[in-house]
């Protein structure tokens, strides 16, 4: 436990000041900008994420469940596969995502709330999309541990874009100047990871990667794909929340209320970056307990992560209620001060969902990747339902009370599935085992009662 607070405390403090000089960023864009052509950048930053989500791949999930079990050199030839086919998912989900960002804001952009003002940048900022390779490097470097190194080591980007928009507002820049150092220091920070991690499998001895054999990979790792897959299908209907509310409430009301919206929705973001750090941390940890079937210290861990996340989760609700209006009045400025509900609501949801991040890392681990599919489908038909309700009543303040729907589907679901799991696992436990059956692939992992 101390090892774990001691990296997630690395990634914190990297996390925590990368966090800072984006919000600082945001802030300063903001206040050279104003609320109107603020809000046009919100909905071309929000729309290039939100086919981000939709299209790529989770594929850091699949690779830190089965590389979590390949220990020891005999195991290199088919750790080399296994990343092989994560690199060639991200860059063809990279690609993919380009293609449909491009061809949806062209064919399709009134209906997306994309006007002729935000055309020129969603086509800009699109790019970025081509250089979201994060699969691998996630991979990569949560399962060697190395925390310390993209903690701080990808901090380089933020303060080239803080930098560059502070001259920007000095200088009375446009709305293309800030599209374009978006674009550049998002690019420069995704290569940057990409580079960290191609270092650690140098460190590692892992070379050749493009060498490594693709055939058969989906044999010696059962149920491969389908995680994958699967992992694609979950992040897709998130995003159908968690990154097309700033549109739908700029297709709905208006791109000052998206403006106002994406303010308190970034210090939302914010808070669940611990969320994010914890998982980093944890998943790798708790897929080999699980592969091991130490069930008491995989309980154990889950138990004091979840804990730790509640109560910086209350914490922290409590905190926004009390400082949010004088820090909205002098970071973004008098103007943005209406986003102050829309922050408290949001952080609620925030703090819900920040909840229930042990438990969802814990079934991954688990293989329960169906359940948690199911449980988040549900959760964004809930906030689809109550968003389009509301929203259109009271304005931007529905998505965020649709997020607190949501979080509850999805925390009550979590924590249910969960505790199913080890139910049933304490009804018929099983053991981890290595199949060395005539004719099973090398280093196949099955499940055998015990």
């Amino acid at each position: 436990m101390r090892t774990r607070l001691f990296n997630i405390g690395h990634l914190l403090t990297g996390n925590l000041f990368g966090s800072l000089i984006g919000m600082l960023a945001f802030v300063v864009t903001a206040r050279a900008l104003g609320p109107t052509d603020y809000g046009i950048l919100a909905l071309t930053y929000s729309y290039t994420r939100a086919v981000e989500r939709l299209v790529s791949f989770q594929s850091w999930q699949p690779l830190i469940k089965y590389g979590a079990e390949l220990q020891g050199p005999e195991h290199r030839d088919d750790y080399r596969s296994l990343l092989k086919f994560g690199l060639f998912v991200d860059m063809s989900a990279a690609t993919m995502a380009y293609l449909v960002s491009i061809g949806l804001a062209l064919l399709f952009g009134p209906l997306l709330g994309i006007g002729d003002a935000a055309l020129k940048q969603v086509l800009i900022y699109s790019t970025v999309l081509l250089f979201q390779i994060n699969g691998l490097p996630t991979a990569v470097i949560r399962l060697a541990g190395r925390f310390r190194l993209v903690a701080y080591g990808t901090l380089v980007g933020g303060l080239v874009r803080l930098a560059l928009c502070t001259i920007g507002l000095a200088m009375g820049a446009d709305l293309l100047f800030f599209v374009i150092v978006w674009t550049v220091t998002q690019i420069v920070g995704a290569l940057s990871l990409l580079f960290l991690a191609f270092v650690e499998l140098r460190r590692q001895g892992v070379g050749d990667l493009l060498r490594a054999p693709l055939r058969g990979v989906t044999t010696r790792f059962k149920g491969l794909v389908s995680f994958t897959v699967g992992s694609n299908v979950e992040l897709t209907v998130r995003s159908s929340a968690n990154e097309l509310d700033t549109l739908i409430v700029g297709m709905l009301a208006d791109p000052t209320a998206a403006g106002l919206y994406h303010v308190a929705k970034r210090m939302g973001r914010l808070v669940l970056q611990l969320g994010v750090q914890v998982q980093a941390v944890l998943y790798p940890d708790v897929a080999r307990l699980w592969a091991r079937r130490a069930l008491g210290e995989f309980r154990s861990t889950v138990l004091q992560m979840e804990i730790l996340l509640i109560v910086f989760g209350l914490m922290l609700v409590a905190l926004t209620f009390l400082g949010i209006r004088p820090l909205l009045y002098w970071t973004a400025g008098p103007q943005f001060a209406a986003a102050a509900p829309l922050a408290m609501v949001q952080m609620v949801a925030v703090a819900m969902l920040l909840s229930g991040g042990a438990v969802r890392t814990a079934l991954l681990s688990m293989g329960r990747q169906p359940a948690v599919l199911k449980i988040v489908f549900v959760a964004a038909i809930a906030f689809q339902i109550t968003a389009f309700s509301v929203i259109p009543l009271i304005g931007a303040m529905g998505a965020n009370i649709a997020h607190v729907v949501m979080a509850t589907v999805m925390l009550t679901g979590l924590i249910a599935v969960y505790r199913s799991a080890l139910a049933k696992e304490a009804l018929h436990p099983t053991i981890a085992a290595v199949d060395d059956s005539p004719g099973a692939p090398s280093g196949t992992v099955t499940a055998r009662p015990a």
